[in-house]
């Protein structure tokens, strides 16, 4: 058993931490893109404030709050820097299937004595798991897209199963979390149009061997929940009886959500600073115009984020009554959930590029404006494996409703 750091942190206490670190983000938004990845003083910061725990079981350090407070916080640090947000996201939400998916054995050395666990992952499998014989490990390849690896303590990737015998085909999709000293960090997030600063690296494993009880034949984007799982039980907590797709569609949403508030901020300071070209005793600000323009842009945002947290509480709910025995937490509720979170991520993006950006003037669209980095961070994101998925979702869900088949509609290509 590990003890929090702050035992008696609550909730709100976490949010109001993220909100007040905005002020630092966003002067350190530049050297964060030139960097490829959050400066080491932010990380020191998150390490304070405890954000990396939020999810992370209360016997191994963490505070063991719900979704809805992860996606506040996600938000919030997003609002402040969207690469920040990003990496904070893509490397402590992962804690929820580790610790959903292997035993105790495997937790407990996991986590050490310290608590210490952020890991980065990407959704596509890599290479194959060779056995070696002495209950470890083996795995090569390069993981690329890894975002936030630059700080991460261990990696949760996916491979495949080598074949029993040359000439058969791979066997299933295998999870593994391999620890920070048998993985390399590659220096390749460079020349990258958004997100430049989320140290999206990739991360090399040249013949890496690892404990055969760090892995698991589970697919990510099928996990196996139904009635609970190795880590709801261990924890006595339904918040590890999920599945992932839905939660990686809502940490999306959530950074997006965060950069169109950061968004309407700077075009609020844009209104209130920018003299009118005939009238230069008087602003932007005074105009309808503009003030129509951000009012609908906010009202957008503000949409977007309620669907983000009444989602995430629904989340809970099929954790809960799955645990519960009263009704599964199928791959339809998944597809249901994660649909309305790429939705409200959309609605952010739209606010954004359509309203705040289009409007703000193409002064502002020039290098090293905020304005401009949010245009391009929220066009990577519309880019991004995550919201290439909207498609297939859709039509998983469309199936759903009509009663046909829709568990072998691929999500990714």
């Amino acid at each position: 058993m590990i003890a929090p750091p702050e035992p008696g942190l609550t909730d709100r206490e976490l949010i109001d931490r993220a909100i007040a670190l905005r002020p630092a983000l966003l002067e350190r938004q530049a050297a964060t893109e030139e960097l490829t990845r959050y400066p080491q003083e932010t990380h020191e910061d998150f390490l304070r404030a405890g954000f990396y725990r939020t999810l992370q079981p209360r016997r191994y350090g963490g505070y063991e709050f719900g979704l809805p407070t992860f996606f506040r916080v996600v938000t919030e640090i997003a609002r402040g820097c969207p690469s920040t947000g990003w990496a904070l996201s893509l490397t402590a939400a992962h804690v929820l299937q580790f610790a959903a998916q292997f035993d105790e054995r495997a937790q407990d050395e996991v986590f050490g004595a310290d608590g210490e666990f952020r890991a980065a992952s990407t959704v596509a499998p890599v290479g194959v798991a060779e056995p070696d014989g002495d209950g470890q490990v083996v795995l090569d390849g390069t993981w690329p897209y890894s975002s936030g690896s630059p700080y991460s303590t261990h990696y949760l990737g996916q491979t495949l199963r080598a074949p029993e015998k040359p000439g058969d085909p791979p066997g299933p999709l295998v999870l593994f979390v391999a620890p920070r000293p048998v993985w390399t960090l590659v220096d390749d997030w460079h020349g990258v149009l958004g997100l430049r600063g989320s140290g999206s690296n990739s991360v090399r494993m040249d013949r890496a061997r690892i404990p055969a009880h760090l892995t698991r034949e589970v697919s990510l984007l099928d996990l196996p929940v139904e009635g609970g799982t190795p880590g709801s039980k261990l924890h006595g907590n339904a918040l590890y009886a999920g599945r992932a797709p839905s939660v990686y569609h809502g940490e999306l949403a959530a950074i997006m959500t965060g950069i169109g508030y950061a968004a309407a901020d700077e075009y609020a300071r844009i209104l209130a600073d920018r003299p009118l070209t005939l009238e230069p005793d008087r602003t932007r600000s005074e105009l309808h115009d503009y003030q129509r323009h951000l009012g609908e842009a906010l009202g957008m945002i503000h949409t977007a984020e309620a669907a983000l947290q009444r989602t995430a509480e629904d989340y809970m709910e099929a954790c809960r009554r799955n645990v519960s025995g009263e009704e599964s937490f199928t791959v339809a509720d998944d597809n249901r959930l994660a649909i309305v979170f790429l939705n409200a991520g959309r609605t952010a993006y739209d606010a954004l590029q359509n309203i705040l950006f289009r409007t703000a003037g193409s002064r502002y669209a020039r290098d090293g404006e905020r304005m401009q980095r949010y245009f391009r961070d929220a066009a990577t994101y519309w880019s991004h494996i995550g919201a290439s998925m909207a498609e297939p979702l859709a039509r998983r869900v469309g199936c759903d409703r009509l009663g046909l088949p829709s568990h072998d509609i691929p999500l990714i290509p």
